[in-house]
């Protein structure tokens, strides 16, 4: 699976840089030198003939934090227009090039998505259908069978157990939640 960690946005300079909207918990490790990327089809508009092409995958040469914006260099890409061609494009790696969380009450979000969600005595209530990040907790975003959606704060009193093995989630709504 193809995990999204960043939007290239405008160019910075004339030397090929460009702004990063950083969508991962890990700058540092995603955006580290030589670190190699893919990039999303279909995230950019179709290219004129004989314009820059955006290719599978753009090597970081060097990343930098910039008055609150990731700033990074690829290889290659050596000045704005080529910079400029980028915009818009979904920088991605592999969810097989991720290593799990040490910490066992810790998940990528990758790892919950499709998992079956039962209450405490067994009952399925649906599966994962993404992880919505809120202010003050994350939310698991339930799909039920008939359709609707649902959002379970992921705190422990209400999800006490996550089973990656078993391929569910065990939750403990209070009265009302999954109604609301």
């Amino acid at each position: 699976m193809l995990l999204i960690v960043g939007r290239i946005g405008k160019p910075h300079g004339i030397r090929g840089e460009v702004t990063v909207e950083v969508r991962t918990d890990e700058p540092e490790a995603r955006f580290a030198p030589g670190m190699v990327l893919r990039t999303m089809p279909g995230a950019v508009a179709p290219a004129t003939p004989g314009a820059y092409q955006v290719p599978a995958e753009l090597t970081v040469e060097f990343a930098r934090m910039h008055q609150g914006r990731m700033l990074v260099a690829f290889e290659g890409v050596l000045d704005r227009d080529v910079a400029e061609a980028l915009r818009g494009t979904l920088l991605g790696v592999s969810s097989d090039e991720i290593a799990p969380p040490e910490d066992p009450e810790e998940f990528h979000d990758h790892q919950l998505v499709g998992l079956a969600v039962v209450t405490l005595a067994g009952e399925r209530l649906g599966e994962v259908a993404r992880i919505d990040h809120a202010p003050a907790s994350d939310l698991l975003v339930l799909r039920r069978p008939e359709g609707r959606t649902a959002l379970i704060p992921f705190v422990k009193a209400i999800v006490p157990e996550v089973d990656l093995a078993g391929g569910r989630v065990v939750v403990d709504p209070p009265g009302g939640l999954l109604d609301l």
